[in-house]
């Protein structure tokens, strides 16, 4: 039951990304009068920066979990 909900929360996580505006506010004045191409571009880049220590600390708590169930056993 964990697990379910624990794929479910990462599957909403990673897709729900793609509908978000990443964009801090010294971005957003800088890209105002730009196109939109250039924009989405920033947009995509944060998400993608923005990805990596949630994958960290997904990688650490899984770790710990293995590491915990090792030692019961």
């Amino acid at each position: 039951m964990l697990k379910k909900k624990l794929i479910l929360g990462l599957f909403f996580i990673v897709f729900s990304s793609k509908t978000t505006f990443s964009q801090c506010a010294m971005c957003k004045a800088v890209l105002e009068n730009g196109d939109v191409s250039m924009a989405e571009g920033v947009n995509n880049g944060i998400t993608y920066l923005m990805v990596f220590p949630y994958l960290l600390i997904g990688v650490l708590f899984y770790s710990i979990y293995r590491y915990n169930k090792k030692v019961k056993n």
